[in-house]
């Protein structure tokens, strides 16, 4: 093994040499591995279900039938579908790029294609094929992004992505940027992931079976009994012909019988234990397991639930997590794509990234801060650019216009910087500062409207005698002199007012 010298007390590897250490091979893989893996010309899928029932993916499809597993399934991805995207130009250095981008994926049905995306939460993953076209400009852009039947790829024995047609059965490796995959919780083992939708099987099957009898149950114990009652000498001929008018009395409630014999009608409704809440029951529960599987918990669900607040927050909390698991499978996909049309397109390595918020998102974080901001930098001087907006919010130009900036304050001092004292004042402010009272004066002018209310406090026991005492204290009180001071401080306030008003 050729190795180079130092540097800074570390070895560096000769990776042109022919033989590698130990270390650095794969060793453990499927071709090498004892298992049924080996005779395959491709990986099948390993899930437990499907295996069981001898049944491939498609089989996940029919329990989107079910309207308990559509509406659950409807609700995770509306977590998803209902944020608002956009391309994040603070990531990217290249604003032209940028621009390019969001008018690119503006051409494209952003929303269904989130939708197929998200499909591979449900059944373990998703294959997407780009349907490349060129634009009037010359560029290569996508002209679709199509979701495609999982049932038609499968995993090579490196997990790399397959396409089965009729003429290969076998598959075939798929060219560059030409399928973006998906997967939800892929593993080594597993390239096909985790379908979500495999939790809801069993209870959609268990389900389906308790509404059939719960249906047999209503229809046998909900309709009433008819009973009819004939002497011990009659024929069977006779008790078959009534009991065939009788059946008909059901459908028609109409029949006619001999003068000798009699009908009773009987109430359907079932005693002695028998109940229809049985199966009542066991469909809520299997609910709850398909609303647990795809949601993570119930209280979304089943607005009958009951429990307390904070366990409603829990369930909540839980959502959102989920949420934003699903919305980084959005992003990445989207991201790729991104990748894609730049590398074709352009030659820089600055690519804009897809990004996704709600829209009190941006009301409570970016807008306040630059609320904040703007008031901190008003105090240095600086201001914010319409640059700065357009690349935080994704305004375009059209979207902004020049306002007019608000007047200045007649006669305002500038704003006093750190460490400097203030130079100028209001002149009519220092004037009145200036009139001639000390605070001694006011001190003694406050002691006699105050005295004697402190004197009676400190002598009275209980707060109902200070409120009695109340009343009688306004006269005692020298309220004069503040009065006095006040009606002269006013005076020259006026008419130092009037004076410069005219100036």
């Amino acid at each position: 093994m050729k190795r180079s010298k130092k540097e800074k007390g570390q070895e560096i590897f000769d990776f042109a040499s022919a033989q590698l250490p130990p270390i650095f091979p794969e060793i453990a893989t499927r071709r090498g591995a004892i298992d049924f893996y080996t005779w395959s010309m491709y990986l099948p899928n390993p899930d437990p279900i499907l295996l069981r029932q001898g049944k491939n993916i498609t089989a996940y499809n029919e329990l989107l039938v079910d309207a308990h597993v559509g509406a659950c399934v409807k609700s995770r991805k509306s977590g998803v579908k209902s944020l608002l995207w956009g391309i994040d130009y603070g990531k990217s250095k290249m604003s032209r790029q940028a621009k390019f981008i969001d008018g690119v994926l503006k051409n494209l049905d952003v929303e269904r294609i989130m939708s197929e995306i998200l499909n591979a939460v449900l059944f373990g993953y998703q294959a997407l094929e780009v349907i490349w076209t060129q634009d009037e400009n010359g560029f290569i852009v996508p002209e679709d992004v199509l979701g495609k039947p999982q049932n038609w790829f499968v995993f090579d024995m490196e997990n790399n992505l397959m396409l089965r047609t009729r003429d290969n059965f076998n598959g075939f490796i798929l060219p560059d940027r030409k399928f973006i995959l998906v997967q939800h919780e892929p593993t080594y083992e597993n390239p096909y992931g985790f379908p979500e939708l495999s939790r809801c099987f069993w209870p959609v099957v268990f389900k389906k079976g308790s509404i059939k009898f719960w249906a047999v149950f209503a229809e046998k114990y909900g309709m009433p009994f008819i009973i009819g009652k004939q002497p011990r000498s009659t024929s069977k001929e006779d008790t078959e012909r009534l009991a065939n008018m009788l059946d008909a009395m059901v459908q028609d409630a109409v029949a006619v019988i001999p003068d000798d014999s009699s009908v009773d009608i009987q109430s359907g409704l079932v005693k002695g234990g028998a109940s229809s809440t049985l199966y009542v029951d066991l469909i809520k529960f299997l609910n709850d397991e398909i609303s647990k599987a795809i949601l993570g918990q119930t209280l979304t669900t089943e607005m009958g639930s009951t429990g307390s607040y904070s366990a409603s927050q829990t369930h909540m909390e839980v959502r959102g997590d989920i949420v934003m698991a699903d919305k980084r499978l959005v992003i990445k996909a989207f991201n790729t794509l991104i990748k894609w049309i730049i590398e074709i397109n352009f030659s820089s390595k600055d690519i804009p990234e897809f990004t996704l918020w709600a829209e009190e998102d941006v009301d409570q974080s970016l807008a306040e801060r630059d609320k904040n901001l703007t008031a901190s930098m008003t105090l240095s001087g600086l201001q914010l650019t319409k640059k700065y907006y357009q690349k935080n919010y994704g305004l375009e130009d059209e979207d902004i216009q020049a306002g007019t900036a608000p007047a200045p304050t007649p006669n305002a001092a500038p704003p006093a910087m750190f460490a400097q004292a203030a130079s100028n004042t209001f002149p009519d402010q220092t004037a009145i500062d200036n009139i001639n009272i000390s605070p001694a004066e006011l001190q003694s002018l406050a002691d006699g409207v105050l005295k004697p209310i402190i004197e009676m406090v400190n002598q009275k026991a209980s707060y109902n005698d200070i409120l009695n005492a109340l009343a009688s204290m306004f006269p005692l009180m020298d309220t004069d002199g503040l009065t006095n001071m006040l009606t002269q401080a006013y005076f020259i306030a006026d008419m130092w007012g009037r004076l410069n008003a005219k100036s």
